[in-house]
């Protein structure tokens, strides 16, 4: 999908932003769609996560991820990382998952999904349509919740349509 484009890891894109558009047909925006057009329509809320690594012996859950709906667990996962590759092991490692409000300073993972973002979601959509030579994908550009299936057929579909 990347094949003749330079890719720039690690850099902050809105201190670059001037210099990129100069030299790039088209650029792929993945960042908070929000930010982008510098909040002008509001600002959109999102749900944060904390994560907490364990060591276990053994064991854990048998599986790699559990997702915990009770109103009792304070965790809404664990991931068991060995059972991803079926590794063979005494011992485990496990993270769990803690939801967190986003303030700014953390990740923000998920979108709060009620009609005031909806509306403000759907406004930075249609600006951002009217920009010819940006492309914006991912779960923070689309304000959408995404699973590892769409994020795939997602990108996927991005890359046919710029191909």
């Amino acid at each position: 999908m990347l094949n003749r484009s330079e890719v720039r890891l690690g850099i902050d894109f809105f201190q670059e932003q001037k210099l990129l558009e100069r030299i790039s047909n088209k650029i792929i925006y993945t960042g908070p769609i929000d930010k982008f057009f510098n909040y002008n329509e509001g600002q959109l809320e999102y749900r944060s996560l904390k994560f907490e690594n364990e060591f276990h012996k053994g064991d854990y859950q048998g599986n790699a991820i559990i997702n915990y709906t009770s109103i009792d667990v304070d965790f809404t996962r664990i991931v068991e990382h060995k059972h991803f590759e079926l590794t063979k092991s005494d011992n485990t490692i496990i993270t769990k998952e803690y939801p967190q409000e986003y303030n700014g300073a953390n990740e923000p993972y998920y979108p709060i999904n009620n009609d005031k973002n909806k509306k403000i979601a759907q406004i930075y959509r249609e600006k951002s349509q009217e920009l010819n030579n940006y492309n914006f994908g991912g779960r923070l550009a689309t304000y959408n919740y995404y699973d590892m299936h769409q994020v795939v057929a997602s990108s996927l579909a991005l890359a046919d349509k710029l191909l």
